[in-house]
């Protein structure tokens, strides 16, 4: 590529950048005036009464974790709880035996005080059970506590809502990863939003101190170096049709659609609609990139080719060679197949009943 080619691909990356970044800052400026429609529109089932035991799965490496507990310890005691029991999380257990020792113990309510994987770990034993779900984000995505409008820099507003607010169910997905490279299949819950492809590269390829230092915004900067990647060829099935072939940059799987920054990625993605939004991303060049983040923050109705959304209960994804997935913004490694569905009102999870916006219509008809 001669000099003046590199010149057009470096201005083409700055402006890709400098639109993302505005789009995302005017994005979180003018959250609480767009995202007038609920991600979770059902009825909020009233606080429960009387006293109750409450177990707190903690990652102790989070920034404000011990600001957390000692909060937590505090309202208990002026409520006239008994103490929390707190229950680390580790390298090794992101969650998981810790969430089910609060259900083996009989515990009320079990808070997840952590980022997303720490949400998704605890969510993922609790589902199906009825026990609620408390979210104290201490992430620097905190996907699902700004799905269901809560002030995630609010750390004492959020701690009481998971501790005395009231209760909504929603839906959950189940999804199996399997490798055919090495043969290994694994079976996940995740909350907000799943995907295969470039949105997996791009979380695998930031680094971790950016993400303390500037938040969300290194996921933008990781994303500008893999804007000029190909294009892939998947099958995919979608609700059991006949497979079909695409080619796609990245699939997404969405129960809700609010991101990082503000934006309302899928209007239309509702965590309590029994469905999940499959999207297929394939721009070529980065025009289609351009055009894609320009319908996605201005909220532009028309259907593009090159982003299309399919509401749909499951879907499978096969690809000939290894893909980077995530879960819920956490990196699940590369696999050869992803199938995905949705449960509805599996998880109850306590919510504010005043923070939440309603909305504003069904759902429009493919």
């Amino acid at each position: 590529m001669g000099n003046s080619g590199k010149q057009i691909l470096f201005a083409g990356g700055a402006a890709a950048f400098t639109v993302s970044a505005v789009a995302s800052w005017w994005g979180a400026r003018r959250l609480k005036t767009i995202h007038r429609r609920s991600t979770a529109a059902g009825p909020v089932q009233a606080p429960r009464d009387g006293t109750q035991r409450i177990a707190v799965v903690i990652n102790p490496v989070k920034n404000h974790a011990d600001a957390a507990r000692e909060q937590i310890r505090h309202a208990l005691q002026t409520a006239g709880w008994p103490e929390a029991m707190f229950l680390e999380t580790t390298v090794d257990d992101p969650g998981h035996g810790q969430a089910r020792q609060a259900l083996e113990e009989k515990y009320d309510a079990v808070l997840a005080a952590g980022g997303d994987g720490t949400v998704r770990a605890v969510a993922e034993v609790l589902a199906g059970s009825g026990v609620p779900l408390g979210l104290v984000p201490l992430g620097t995505g905190n996907l699902l506590a700004r799905n269901l409008d809560m002030d995630v820099a609010d750390l004492r507003g959020s701690i009481g809502t998971a501790l005395f607010g009231g209760e909504r169910r929603i839906d959950t997905a189940a999804a199996e990863l399997e490798s055919s490279v090495d043969g290994t299949v694994s079976r996940h819950v995740f909350l907000v939003m799943a995907g295969i492809g470039m949105d997996a590269e791009v979380l695998v390829d930031t680094r971790d101190d950016l993400k303390k230092s500037i938040g969300w915004l290194a996921y933008t900067a990781a994303g500008l170096r893999h804007l000029g990647g190909r294009r892939k060829s998947v099958t995919i099935s979608l609700d059991g049709s006949n497979p079909q072939k695409r080619k796609i940059r990245s699939i997404l799987f969405a129960n809700c659609g609010l991101v990082p920054g503000g934006i309302d990625f899928l209007p239309d993605a509702m965590v309590d609609d029994g469905l999940l939004d499959a999207v297929v991303i394939s721009p070529r060049s980065l025009v289609g990139w351009l055009i894609m983040y320009l319908k996605v923050v201005f909220k532009h109705s028309g259907v593009l080719p090159i982003m299309r959304a399919y509401p749909v209960k499951r879907m499978t994804v096969w690809s000939p060679e290894p893909m980077e997935t995530q879960l819920d913004g956490d990196p699940s490694g590369p696999v050869t197949r992803v199938s995905v569905e949705v449960r509805p009102q599996s998880l109850s999870v306590r919510v504010q009943p005043s923070g939440l916006c309603r909305r504003v219509g069904p759902r429009a008809e493919e």
